[in-house]
């Protein structure tokens, strides 16, 4: 279907869906064969193979997610890991150095300064803030800036727009993690990113039963990944390719009540004498609001948050609570809430932790589509047993 001129309601419904469909199905069904038959003289990297993430039931999830993103291209993925590794890997070679964001999730993190220097791969990390202080973190072998859209836990929005700019003077490809954000809220490569890459197992997805990922850009940038990928194996299984497109399906539905409920929940606890701070870029008082507003279209569906009285009494509020779940990830559409230096950044040392302000009180929800006036209770009704 050619997405041009709908609204994203219709493309996540449609997008990639052929007409004819096979057999006239509505739902493109799941192709679980391996191999293919092929025609003397195909690429090796055309060859139909699931490894090669070329079969029919890749390629057309290929094309709902790109559509989704308005990227030309697209490729999923095994896991969010997978996405931003292979990224990284087809982008670096030996000796090349990149930028990326101070505070990014634990698993990318600990890519970056666990094994990143055993592949000859140097990183500084820089305020994404400050963009006065960019230019004396490059080196002449810098190739690359990497940052999320919302950073995990802290909600912050790096100045993104800048990012672009000072990448395109210095010559820098550009990587953004736009998990937090989904496309509902943000479309990166429209501001002139180069690639974005997802955890699809959280807000495209949307239901916690599957682990995917995928990579969007120019078709030359994702086959460049996609070449990359299918020499380390993170090719996505069909079937849970066919879970992740029929979840993508209510994404916008899903992602526009999250961002109501967050932005209620976040309201509520801003508000209660209890609570210490709240980490919510949708609330008037938090340091990003103003260029956030101007960025994304709704602020998310996370949030998180420290009490007053400290880590033990965070802990009676997680058992205290009673509609969501104590556990990790985030973008379903049940309501759960973690501690991040247990789970999200428990790899990192607690020094690290710290000085980014991941401590141990602080609290993160991942807000479900609930009805915002029972979180609102609920959360009301823990905190009076803190």
């Amino acid at each position: 279907m050619d997405r041009t001129g709908y609204r994203m309601e219709t493309v996540a419904v449609h997008s990639g869906e052929p007409r004819p469909a096979p057999e006239g199905s509505v739902v493109f069904p799941i192709y679980q064969g391996t191999v293919y038959s092929i025609e003397p003289g195909t690429d090796y990297h055309d060859i139909r193979y699931i490894r090669l993430n070329s079969t029919p039931s890749q390629r057309y999830l290929h094309d709902r997610l790109a559509a989704l993103e308005e990227a030309e291209a697209a490729v999923a993925t095994s896991s969010g890991m997978a996405a931003i590794t292979s990224t990284l890997l087809a982008f670096l070679k030996k000796g090349d150095h990149l930028l990326a964001g101070s505070c990014l999730y634990g698993g990318t993190h600990d890519f970056l300064t666990q094994h990143a220097p055993d592949l000859g791969l140097g990183c500084t990390f820089i305020d994404d803030q400050r963009p006065e202080t960019w230019k004396a973190a490059l080196r002449p072998e810098t190739k690359l800036f990497l940052v999320e859209t919302i950073t995990n836990p802290l909600m912050r929005v790096p100045r993104l727009q800048e990012v672009v700019e000072f990448a395109r003077r210095e010559r820098l490809t550009t990587v953004i993690d736009n998990t937090f954000a989904s496309p509902v809220n943000f479309r990166p490569l429209s501001i002139g990113f180069d690639i974005s890459f997802h955890s699809a197992t959280k807000y495209l997805n949307g239901h916690s039963d599957l682990v995917a990922g995928c990579v969007l850009g120019s078709r030359e940038r994702v086959e460049r990944v996609r070449r990359t990928l299918n020499l380390m194996g993170g090719s996505l299984d069909p079937h849970a390719g066919f879970l992740l497109a029929r979840g993508s399906k209510t994404l916008a539905l899903r992602v526009r009540a999250q961002n109501a409920n967050a932005l209620a929940l976040a309201r509520f606890l801003a508000a209660h004498p209890k609570v210490k701070e709240v980490n919510y870029p949708g609330l008037e008082t938090h340091a990003d609001h103003a260029h956030a507003r101007r960025l994304l279209s709704g602020f998310g569906g996370m949030l998180s948050l420290r009490l007053k009285a400290g880590t033990e009494a965070a802990r009676r509020l997680i058992a205290a609570l009673r509609i969501p779940y104590f556990a990790p990830s985030l973008g379903g559409v049940e309501t759960l809430i973690t501690q991040p230096a247990l789970s999200s950044h428990a790899g990192m040392k607690r020094e690290e932790r710290e000085r980014l302000g991941v401590t141990d009180d602080l609290l993160r929800v991942s807000c479900g589509i609930e009805s915002p006036d029972d979180l609102v209770e609920d959360f009301g009704q823990a905190l009076e047993k803190v």
